[in-house]
């Protein structure tokens, strides 16, 4: 498990453009953490290092978001749904199959429903109001073989925490 640290919310987009240095199309990032802690601004600068130029916001009121750009992003929120089998009734299984990266907020909620290579961030509260900690964990092969390009990435900002 890798460890980071941002202290502002354009730190934690600075952190997203370089996780779009390691991720590739086919990919899940699933992101997990209290209400406020940074998960569409980090998905901010994961679609802006990916080349996306339209404003990414969050999609908890419309379940899902899909962005055109060189790598075509869909960034889900799973928060108001109750049931793993909501989240494939709304098409996350179309969508992970996609030739696209697949960022999904409060993924672990639908963990069940998802295939078994993906990298999973956690984000948590720091000291300061804008200070947050990530603990990015890759599952399955896919994410393994790219473990040393993801600790090469997050190094500026690796920090225990």
């Amino acid at each position: 498990m890798l460890t980071a640290a941002t202290g502002s919310v354009d730190e934690t987009r600075a952190f997203g453009r370089a996780l779009a240095e390691v991720v590739r199309r086919g990919d899940i990032v699933l992101l997990a953490g209290d209400l406020g802690a940074g998960k569409t601004a980090l998905t901010q600068g994961l679609g802006a290092g990916l080349g996306i130029d339209e404003p990414i916001t969050s999609p908890t009121f419309i379940i899902a978001r899909s962005y055109e750009g060189p790598t075509r992003l869909h960034h889900l929120d799973v928060y108001r749904l109750d049931r793993v089998q909501e989240a494939i009734d709304v098409g996350l299984p179309e969508m992970v199959d996609d030739d696209a990266v697949t960022v999904i907020e409060w993924g672990d909620a639908v963990m069940a429903a998802l295939p078994r290579s993906f990298l999973e961030v956690r984000l948590r509260f720091g000291e300061g109001d804008d200070d947050r900690c990530f603990e990015l964990r890759t599952v399955g092969e896919r994410w393994a073989a790219r473990a040393e390009l993801l600790r090469k990435a997050v190094q500026p900002w690796y920090v225990e925490c």
